[in-house]
């Protein structure tokens, strides 16, 4: 299962208003300081892709990741995007990078 909620469909589309749309891959990315974190990136569908089209949109996910991450949601709030899954991430102290607070999903 994935979901994207009207305030982050909302956000997206705003994203998208003068730009060309292409497909948002939602991915696992473990090159942080603070630990894995879901996150999500313009890219090209590949033949390994789950794809859900959310009013014109493309959001792209790899199979093999999506069975074990599902279910996977993307919200917005005053904070930014979160994407949540039932992975466990254990997140690392962001206080021994130079991030300034900027890690997170």
């Amino acid at each position: 299962m994935f979901e994207v909620t009207p305030a982050a469909q909302q956000e997206i589309e705003a994203y998208f208003k003068h730009k060309e749309i292409k497909p948002i891959r939602i991915f696992l990315h473990e090159g942080s300081c603070c630990g894995p974190s879901l996150v999500m990136a313009l890219d090209e569908i590949k033949q390994n892709d789950a794809v859900y089209e959310i009013s014109n949109i493309s959001y792209i996910i790899d199979k093999a990741f999506l069975a074990k991450a599902e279910p996977i949601k993307v919200d917005f709030d005053e904070m930014g995007f979160s994407i949540s899954s039932q992975i466990d991430l254990q997140s690392g102290s962001c206080s021994s990078c130079s991030s300034a607070g900027s890690c997170g999903s």
